[in-house]
């Protein structure tokens, strides 16, 4: 179970969190979670492209090593990158040590003061401790993408109907959720950029 939209009431119980930036400008901010791959990531940045778009890709440590070139092309190409953990780690299955042990080992390779955990999950203690170095960054809009029971229009739709300035939006560039987001991205973005909104990266530095 998920909100598609996090209540105002939820964000204002957990401050020490980004839910959104506010801002009245026509500004919105998407994030895409546990790239890179080169089966999906590189499509993402061709379409953020064509549509003078910039974005935030919380990365797992591990497909960094294993793809440099793709998070080195994030970088060059002027976008926001953020830990995603190592391992895309549940912070609730995990013991605190273990787990910022691999934020830490993520850290090595991404070099953000942006943290998002996996699943959006962290302990009382977990988030204590990585707040203190991180801007924790959740979301006020789950496109749904990860979800096998919407389809992709279902996912355009909850973020057209949703997002409004300053919203951060959820997507993920794996492979679960290619299909989906290669027909969901040029869709919003061709939407929104009509209606004078702007995308921009999340800064790196908090």
């Amino acid at each position: 179970m998920y909100l598609v939209k996090t209540p105002e009431i939820v964000q204002s119980l957990w401050p020490h969190f980004l839910w959104r930036v506010p801002t009245q400008e026509p500004i919105l901010y998407l994030t895409f979670d546990d790239g890179p791959i080169p089966q999906v990531t590189p499509q993402v940045l061709n379409a953020l492209r064509e549509f003078d778009a910039k974005a935030t890709f919380f990365c797992v440590g591990e497909n960094v090593r294993r793809h440099p070139d793709i998070y080195q092309r994030i970088l060059s190409e002027g976008h926001t990158t953020g830990n995603h953990t190592y391992n895309h780690l549940n912070g609730w299955k995990t013991k605190t040590l273990d787990y910022l042990k691999n934020v830490r080992r993520c850290a090595h390779l991404v070099r953000s003061r942006l943290f998002r955990p996996p699943y959006g999950r962290l302990s009382p203690c977990q988030r204590a401790f990585l707040e203190r170095q991180y801007t924790i960054v959740l979301w006020d809009v789950l496109s749904g993408d990860f979800d096998q029971n919407v389809n992709a229009q279902q996912c355009l739709e909850n973020i057209l109907n949703n997002a409004s300035s300053g919203s951060i939006i959820v997507l993920h560039d794996n492979l679960k959720t290619a299909e989906k987001v290669q027909f969901v991205l040029p869709e919003l973005l061709r939407y929104f950029t009509q209606r004078g909104y702007r995308f921009e990266g999340l800064p790196a530095v908090g």
